[in-house]
């Protein structure tokens, strides 16, 4: 019997381990990045329309285009299909579930009636560019319309009309609300890292204690438990109320918007900060302060050009983790942040479960990877060329 080679039996061993990472994460973002460019609905809907414009060079609609159309609406209507294929098209424009509905009425009671004369709108050049457009099983459109662009009939690409532009500013405010939790958790986790690190044995583990805390309660119970105190009759605004600090009239909006939403995050997202930079400064020699003190540099000065220097690699590493993880923040975001509070995570939520759009939905999951990727590509190449390394 041969024996088996030491590294043949390694690979076993992690094999159960790769066969998890490609079934519960690769495989899923592989599906997301085709779905953001794959959409065969209309096409599969409209079969005959696809094959009449496959070669349409957008001089001029034939008649044997809008048989086509006149034959799979008529087959849509009979399968009960025609809702589902009314509701995508009129995703494409304004006005075409109408269009839809007039033509298969009328096509129900005149199976032969020309197009153009059951509604004006057959005729409209746009209309038929749309058609050819979204009868093609591969499309760009979803990663346009996810950064609020459109392409116009002569193939020009364009913004969005302004009542349709949404993406952008929620990718925008996204970002912003990383970038300000992630100062947030820097001001406030600094010092308790620093406090960690300097503290006795008893004192350090009853901090590490206080900072884990967070990792053993849900996160569906910590964010209830803001909701009870950032309520306008909170323990907070009742607080504030006892001290004569507000009036009745003067509680404060702390809860279902930006502002709650941001508070929780910090508090949720300050142990990702912490841990890092405390193992760090924990690592870190005391010779080098010692030395600056001895050759007289004052306290603030020891701190400033030899003590934070060296604590760069865990700020860089702490606030890429907050920061990251900040830009893909859902559930809190969907507990606290309210009308005004929510985040391109809870629009590609929304696109999944309420509008059922999947395509707009994978294709704001690819740019939210794309922005995460990059960031985690770039950002550690620039903190060595700055000399945040030890």
């Amino acid at each position: 019997m041969n024996a088996v080679s030491p590294s043949r039996a390694g690979w076993a061993l992690v094999l159960p381990l790769v066969a998890f990472i490609v079934i519960a994460f690769l495989a899923p973002i592989a599906t997301m990045l085709v779905r953001s460019v794959h959409d065969p609905e209309i096409a599969d809907l409209m079969p005959r329309t696809r094959q009449a414009l496959a070669q349409w060079d957008g001089a001029g609609v034939r008649q044997v285009a809008f048989d086509a159309v006149s034959a799979d609406l008529r087959e849509a209507s009979a399968t009960n299909q025609i809702g589902r294929l009314a509701q995508r098209l009129n995703r494409e424009r304004n006005g075409l579930r109408v269009l839809i509905d007039v033509t298969v009425r009328h096509l129900e009671r005149e199976p032969d009636a020309e197009l153009s004369r059951i509604d004006p709108g057959w005729s409209d050049p746009a209309l038929w560019q749309i058609l050819a457009r979204v009868t093609s099983p591969w499309t760009g459109q979803h990663l346009l319309n996810a950064l609020d662009l459109t392409v116009t009939p002569d193939g020009a690409m364009v913004r969005q009309e302004e009542a349709r532009r949404l993406y952008v500013d929620l990718f925008l405010r996204t970002a912003w609300v990383a970038a300000l939790v992630t100062l947030i958790c820097a001001l406030l986790g600094y010092p308790y890292a620093y406090a960690m690190a300097a503290a006795g044995p008893s004192l350090r583990a009853l901090l590490l204690f206080l900072v884990l805390l967070p990792f053993w309660t849900s996160l569906l119970v910590r964010a209830t438990a803001w909701i009870v105190l950032l309520q306008r009759r909170g323990v907070i605004n009742e607080g504030l109320l006892a001290t004569g600090l507000i009036g009745e009239t003067g509680r404060l909006d702390l809860i279902y918007n930006m502002t709650g939403t941001i508070i929780v995050m910090v508090h949720v997202l300050l142990p990702f900060f912490v841990l890092p930079l405390y193992s760090v400064m924990a690592g870190l020699p005391t010779s080098y302060v010692r030395a600056s003190a001895s050759l007289g540099a004052h306290p603030m000065r020891t701190f400033a050009r030899v003590y934070l220097p060296l604590t760069y690699p865990g700020v860089a590493a702490g606030g890429l983790l907050v920061f990251i993880l900040s830009l893909g923040y859902y559930v809190t975001p969907a507990l606290v942040g309210g009308r005004t509070g929510q985040l391109i995570s809870n629009q590609i939520a929304f696109h999944m479960q309420r509008s059922l759009n999947w395509g707009l939905a994978a294709a704001l999951g690819t740019l939210l990877l794309l922005a995460v990727l990059l960031l985690a590509l770039t950002l550690p190449r620039l903190a060595e060329r700055g000399g945040l390394r030890a």
